[in-house]
């Protein structure tokens, strides 16, 4: 059975009492999942959502929830099963581009992240140098050059991509 099916097969009252847990005429429980006087756990057909600490999900999540199970261990439970079949080898390149792709854009995005990184010093030095020089003095000019050189880097680097 896959998910679908599970979800099809049991609803979240089914999933309840299971556990002798039984909503009230407007559909609330008291929530297993935090102590509390009133019931505040709304049942669905086929969710759940606490207003009082926000849990909510599927019959898979509260499964998991109450046994503390991992996803896979609460599908087997409720009578799942995964088909094994062989990978293609398009689908192995695919995730294999996917892959180093990702690791591609991250590498990417650290290499941006340490050029701001140094550009921002280079900024604070020149501008350090600019206050520490007297103005209008050929090391105060060639600070300030600098300074506009790298605020504009600055412009460039923080563009939105």
């Amino acid at each position: 059975m896959n998910s679908e099916e599970i979800k099809k097969t049991y609803s979240m009252r089914d999933i309840l009492a299971r556990y002798g847990l039984h909503p009230n005429r407007s559909g609330f429980i008291c929530c297993p999942f935090h102590k509390e006087k009133t019931a505040s756990m709304k049942i669905y057909q086929d969710s759940y959502y606490c207003f009082g600490c926000g849990a909510h999900g599927d019959v898979f999540d509260f499964v998991s929830a109450m046994d503390n199970l991992s996803f896979r261990e609460a599908f087997l439970d409720l009578g799942g099963t995964y088909e094994h079949r062989e990978e293609t080898f398009g689908e192995r390149m695919d995730r294999y581009h996917a892959r180093k792709d990702r690791e591609m854009r991250k590498r990417q995005a650290e290499d941006l992240n340490k050029q701001r990184q140094i550009n921002n010093e280079l900024i604070d030095t020149y501008r350090d140098c600019l206050t520490l020089s007297p103005p209008l003095s050929d090391l105060w000019t060639e600070c300030y050059n600098k300074l506009q050189y790298q605020l504009y880097l600055h412009e460039i680097l923080n563009e939105p991509r």
